[in-house]
């Protein structure tokens, strides 16, 4: 092969392992340090209004447990607010979270 196949070969192979910017891993650990069970979690893009379906569904996230949650919406958004909501009723929300930047989100007391 010559030099010129070499590198149009190199840079096909880049391009097959390439991943745009928007499909960034949203996979984030809900980690539960509060002393109460966690009953629901939203997450919704930042600046709207609604806070979608609960993720958790019928699970909970019991007091010491790590939950794995895939916080992609299909929106290609990076900025979230998540709502916990606890066995007493009490929420906790947080705002503006960087899910492509960060791998584990604990609530603590």
């Amino acid at each position: 092969m010559t030099i010129k196949h070499l590198t149009a070969a190199a840079l096909a192979m880049a391009a097959l392992v390439a991943v745009p910017a928007d499909a960034a891993n949203r996979h984030v650990d809900i980690v539960n340090k509060t002393g109460l069970s966690m009953h629901h979690f939203y997450a919704s893009v930042t600046g709207t209004d609604d806070w979608e379906e609960d993720i958790l569904g019928k699970d909970t996230i019991e007091d010491g447990e790590t939950f794995d949650i895939n916080i992609d919406d299909g929106s290609g958004k990076c900025k979230y607010d998540f709502k916990a909501v606890f066995e007493n009723g009490k929420s906790l929300v947080r705002n503006n979270v960087n899910v492509c930047s960060i791998s584990t989100f604990t609530y603590e007391r």
